[in-house]
């Protein structure tokens, strides 16, 4: 019988040799089923991106086919389907000739694949699951309800914890029955390390130790080696929650982790490429609400985006990347605020310096922006109520020209210093502004202690700092 397969299989490939056509590298042959006329699409994934990488034509019966000359990157996918509907796929890069027969409403109680493997166990794991699902969701509201030391609770923790192990169990055969399979490297890139139960000396619970502990051994199920993982989901949900949940929101916390992270993956290209990125864009500025985030995103590109390391771009692009964060570190929390020495309404030559004030804000803005606009009232307003208790402002102008910054101050009556530069060289470099407008404050020592705040925010900052 094999013999007389591998005799058909040549004889295919040679008749399509001889008539000039290519075999298909992709075949997928689908029967959904009651499913209507329509477009089929095929949305693959990298990180946190989706994107449609091909598309076809389902018939009225729900049979479509999908035929490729090249192969698909090998990695997870979906069909999104005619009426709202999808299911997903995961192939390696020799499993792409398949046959895929299903039925609505429910595609996955009723999926059967045949001709690739890591579809087929996707779909078995899948099963399972659901299977599960309704008892773990009741138990979840039985423990929701019930008082920790109450019976009824630990009874369903009792039961949750079974459940929890058989898929466990159920999951590790697979891995020991398939244990080179794609799904399997896929399925343990996933898993998140057990919870050590650790005590204190007194005996309650030691949640410092176990967060370590769990942080520590985060990604021990991922292969770094293995590149068709960045073409699932896996890698960049565990990515976010990493860096996102297990690490705390502050540039102090989230550089040293992050900087571990991508060390570790720097022998890695793609991993590297892919982490120093979007560890990078998760903190640029106006892309994040904390405080200070983009010290983050300074940090990944001056170590990262180098000419040695950055092999994905071109020189222009890494000395573009490297200016704009130079232009950024100089107003960075906890650095030196930078003076500014510029012209005022009359002409007279005004410095942050020279303020005499326990607190300087420094405020920034653009007369036709309509935020400006908006918050321009309220920094009048907090200016004269706390221009006694020790706080003085110095608004600078940007991105406009002579008469409309005269005119905005006439129109909103400020009585605060404000000076502007045509030239842009008074404040090149030293308070950075992607979105006006922008508020940094000062403390005694001229050290930026708050930035990126709304006009609301001023106040509290006010009492915080006055108090030390």
């Amino acid at each position: 019988m094999r013999c007389l397969s591998l005799a058909l299989l040549f004889s295919l490939l040679f008749s399509a040799a001889l008539f000039g056509q290519k075999p298909d590298s992709t075949l997928l042959d689908v029967q959904i089923t009651g499913l209507p006329a329509g477009i089929a699409r095929l949305v693959g994934t990298f990180g946190d991106q989706n994107y449609i990488i091909d598309s076809a034509q389902v018939a009225a019966d729900g049979h479509f086919m999908l035929r490729r000359e090249h192969p698909l990157p090998a990695g997870f996918y979906s069909f999104l389907l005619p009426g709202q509907k999808n299911f997903s796929l995961l192939f390696d890069h020799h499993d792409q000739h398949c046959t895929l027969q299903a039925a609505l409403p429910d595609i996955v109680a009723t999926m059967q694949v045949k001709g690739s493997l890591n579809t087929d166990l996707l779909y078995q794991s899948f099963r399972f699951q659901t299977q599960q699902e309704p008892e773990l969701r009741q138990l979840g509201e039985i423990m929701t309800k019930s008082a920790p030391n109450s019976p009824e609770f630990q009874q369903a923790k009792a039961r949750q914890a079974q459940l929890i192990e058989a898929r466990k169990t159920y999951l590790e055969g697979i891995y020991k029955t398939y244990p080179t399979a794609f799904f399997t490297k896929f399925k343990i890139a996933g898993q998140n390390p057990d919870l050590v139960d650790f005590r204190k000396p007194n005996g309650d619970l030691d949640t410092l130790r176990q967060l370590i502990h769990y942080r520590t051994h985060f990604w021990d199920g991922v292969d770094f080696k293995d590149e068709r993982l960045l073409y699932t989901p896996v890698i960049v949900n565990k990515l976010r929650r990493y860096i996102k949940e297990l690490t705390p929101q502050k540039p102090d916390s989230i550089i040293p982790v992050a900087d571990e992270l991508i060390t570790r993956v720097l022998p890695h290209k793609q991993y590297f490429k892919f982490f120093a990125n979007w560890i990078g864009l998760q903190y640029e500025n106006t892309k994040t609400t904390v405080m200070d985030g983009e010290a983050v995103y300074v940090y990944v590109i001056r170590k990262y985006m180098t000419p040695q390391l950055a092999f994905w771009s071109n020189p222009k692009e890494i000395e573009a990347l490297q200016k704009h964060v130079a232009e950024m570190e100089a107003s960075l929390l906890g650095r030196k605020g930078p003076d500014v020495r510029a012209q005022n309404l009359a002409g007279e030559y005004k410095s942050i310096y020279e303020m005499k004030a326990p607190l300087i804000v420094v405020f920034m803005f653009s007369p036709d922006c309509e935020h400006c606009q908006a918050d321009a009232p309220k920094v009048e307003a907090i200016y004269k109520k706390w221009k006694d208790k020790g706080v003085d402002f110095y608004g600078i102008s940007v991105n406009t020209t002579d008469a409309e910054w005269r005119e905005f101050i006439k129109k909103n009556n400020f009585t605060f210093t404000n000076v502007f530069d045509p030239t842009n060289r008074a404040i090149y470099a030293k308070y950075f502004v992607d979105i006006t407008p922008e508020l940094y404050i000062l403390n005694k020592d001229r050290i930026i202690v708050a930035k990126n705040l709304h006009a609301d925010q001023l106040e509290e900052v006010f009492e915080r700092e006055l108090r030390k």
